[in-house]
């Protein structure tokens, strides 16, 4: 065998190489960005407010400006799993991990969503739905330049650990967390766990991450509207996972465990 084809030949063994390592280390179909949309379900969600944010979710898979997002990234698809959470025993995943590479595909995962029933689930826990979401990458048959999650919620954590500790440690695990915090009651009197300022507190406590953002729902005219341009936002994202830089930790502006001293202060109040 002469040199130069001595030469080919263990190349050809090294890219072989390279790809049964990287079939061992991945092995998932690859994608752009692996997408959980946490929703909140809890029960200070009421029935309209439900139905507006599934409703929003439904009509913005069906829209063409999100194919057109999921189209612009280096693999034209994008894989998404749908979860419904309240307390820190309670998530629901109302549609698996799915892969959307078409309008058909997106069509049938929004006619899923549409013909499930809502669900209201106790207590409200985000630590509880960030750890959860977070152990849903692993051996989800995928492999994103991206993994986000996208969480949804109308108030504070009011159970389980601390939501910057489980912000911190999922985001270490280079997982980018965006937020969708809820406000609807303008001008109606405050309930005992709502928050005035839960943008800031979703800004501070809740979200991390490369790249990382709220969009806050301020009317129920716009929730669809603010729902669409959060997941255009979060498929036509550039930046891989793989660069994630930390960032120094800024001061919050508001008490990250505002949620849980509330509930005590309620169940003190009812003694």
């Amino acid at each position: 065998m002469g040199p130069f084809r001595t030469l080919l030949c263990t190349i050809a063994a090294l890219i072989c190489l390279v790809f049964v390592a990287e079939r061992a280390h991945g092995g998932g179909v690859q994608v752009d960005l692996e997408l959980v949309l946490a929703v909140d379900t809890s029960f200070s969600m009421d029935y309209d407010e439900q139905r507006l944010q599934l409703d929003g979710y439904v009509q913005a898979f069906r829209h063409p400006e999100i194919i057109a997002a999921i189209h612009s990234g280096l693999n034209r698809r994008i894989a998404v799993i749908f979860v419904e959470w309240g307390g820190t025993s309670f998530q629901r995943i109302k549609v698996p991990w799915t892969l959307i590479d078409s309008e058909d595909s997106a069509n049938a995962f929004a006619d899923i969503l549409a013909r499930d029933e809502l669900v209201s689930l106790p207590r409200t826990s985000l630590s509880g739905a960030i750890t959860f979401a977070g152990g849903l990458f692993d051996g989800n048959g995928f492999e994103g330049l991206r993994r986000v999650i996208d969480v949804s919620g109308d108030g504070p954590n009011n159970q389980g650990r601390a939501v910057t500790k489980a912000r911190d440690a999922v985001v270490a695990d280079g997982v980018t967390i965006n937020g969708l915090p809820v406000l609807l009651k303008p001008g109606e009197p405050a309930g005992f766990f709502d928050l005035e300022k839960l943008d800031v507190y979703y800004e501070d406590c809740v979200i991390g991450g490369v790249g990382s953002f709220i969009v806050p729902v301020r009317n129920r005219a716009n929730f669809a509207e603010a729902i669409r341009r959060k997941l255009i936002l979060e498929m036509a994202g550039l930046q891989p996972r793989l660069l994630a830089a930390k960032f120094a930790p800024r001061r919050p502006r508001i008490d990250c465990l505002i949620g849980e001293k509330l509930w005590d202060q309620w169940l003190g109040s009812q003694e």
